[in-house]
C-alpha cells in the first residue's frame, strides 16, 4: 500500500481548485488587433478562422467590446497601404500607427494601449528594418525605432513593444524617450524571438508579400542558452517586459529565463498554434475550450506572467463562466 496518497487532493472541483498551483485570469491577457488602412468593411483571415483586419473606424468598436469582456490590454498591428523602403509611414504624427493609437485611447482611456513597434507591416520589402545589401541594417534601422517611438508616445501610447530583433533596441528605444520627456513609458521588449515556422498565417493577417528567411536577426530555434542571454540582453539594456515568441515549442525558454529574471514575462502565443488549434477543432478531433486552457496554463505554468493571443476574448468568456 502507497504510504501517501495524491489522490486525496483531487477528490472534487472545489478541492482540486483549492491547492492548484497556477492560477490563469482574464487579466493576464493581452489581445493583438489588426488595423487595415483604406477599407471599409472588416476582412476574415482566412487562415486564422474568427480573426480580421478590421478597417479604421471600427477599432474604436472593438476596443471597447475587448474592454466589455474583461480585456484589459490590447496590441495593435497596421497594415499599411503607404509602405516604402524604410517604413517611413510610422514616424509620421498623422501616421496609421499614430492613428490607431490616438483612436483606441479615445474610445476607451481605461484600456492599455500597446504598439508593435517594428516595421514589417509598413515596408514595400517586408523585412523588419532598412535593407542594406540585401540584409537589415542593424543601426540604420534602430535610427528609425526611435523616431517610430516618438511617435508613438505622442500619440498617447501607454507601452512601447519593439518586435524587430535589433541589436541594442531597448537601449535606443529609452534613451529616446527619456530625452523626449516620456520616461513614464514602459517597453515590453520581444525580447527572445525566433524565426519560426508558426507565423506563416500572420503573413495573411497583415498582407504582407514578404519573401525570403529573417534568420540573420531573429533566433535560430535551435539556441536555448542564446534564447536566454537575449532576453538578459534586453534586461540590462532596460527593459520593463520580456517576452517570448512563439510559446508552445519555447516552454524551456520561458521557464529559463523565469528562473534568470525577474522582469515580469510575457509570451505570445503566435497565428501558426491558433491555426493548429483552430483546424484540429473544426476536424472534430480535440475539445478546442480545454485545450486552449491546458495550453495557457502551460505557459503560466512555465513563468509567464502574460500572455499574448487571439484567443483573449474567447478565453475572457471562457474565465468568466
Amino acid at each position: 500500500m502507497p504510504d501517501f496518497r495524491f489522490r486525496r487532493l483531487r477528490q472534487t472541483p472545489v478541492m482540486r481548485s483549492l491547492v492548484r498551483e497556477t492560477h490563469l485570469r482574464r487579466e493576464d491577457l493581452i489581445l493583438p488587433i489588426f488595423i487595415e488602412e483604406d477599407i471599409a468593411a472588416a476582412v476574415t483571415v482566412e487562415s486564422m478562422p474568427g480573426v480580421f483586419r478590421y478597417p479604421e473606424s471600427e477599432l474604436p468598436a472593438v476596443v471597447q467590446r475587448a474592454w466589455q469582456r474583461g480585456i484589459r490590454a490590447v496590441l495593435l498591428f497596421g497594415v499599411s497601404t503607404h509602405k516604402d523602403g524604410e517604413g517611413s509611414d510610422t514616424w509620421a504624427d498623422d501616421g496609421l500607427m499614430a492613428r490607431m493609437i490616438g483612436a483606441a485611447k479615445a474610445a476607451q482611456p481605461q484600456m492599455l494601449v500597446i504598439s508593435d513597434n517594428c516595421f514589417c507591416e509598413y515596408t514595400d520589402h517586408g523585412h523588419c528594418g532598412v535593407l542594406c545589401n540585401g540584409d537589415v541594417d542593424n543601426d540604420a534601422t534602430l535610427e528609425n525605432l526611435q523616431l517610430q517611438a516618438l511617435v508613438a508616445a505622442r500619440a498617447g501610447v501607454d507601452m512601447i513593444a519593439p518586435s524587430g530583433m535589433m541589436d541594442g533596441m531597448v537601449a535606443v528605444i529609452r534613451e529616446a524617450l527619456d530625452e523626449a520627456g516620456f520616461a513614464q513609458l514602459p517597453i515590453m521588449s520581444y525580447s527572445t524571438k525566433f524565426a519560426s515556422a508558426f507565423y506563416g498565417p500572420f503573413r495573411d493577417a497583415v498582407d504582407s508579400s514578404f519573401k525570403g528567411t529573417r534568420d540573420s536577426y531573429q533566433m535560430d530555434p535551435a539556441n536555448g542558452r542564446e534564447a536566454l542571454a537575449e532576453s538578459l540582453q534586453d534586461d540590462m539594456e532596460g527593459a520593463d517586459l520580456l517576452m517570448v515568441k512563439p510559446g508552445i515549442a519555447y516552454l524551456d525558454v520561458i521557464a529559463n529565463i523565469r528562473r534568470h529574471s525577474d522582469r515580469p514575462l510575457a509570451v505570445y502565443h503566435v497565428s501558426g498554434e491558433y491555426a493548429m488549434i483552430k483546424a484540429a477543432a473544426a476536424a472534430g478531433v480535440i475539445d478546442e475550450k480545454a485545450i486552449v486552457l491546458e495550453t495557457m496554463t502551460a505557459f503560466k505554468r512555465a513563468g509567464a506572467d502574460l500572455i499574448i493571443t487571439y484567443y483573449a476574448e474567447l478565453l475572457s468568456d471562457w474565465l468568466a463562466e
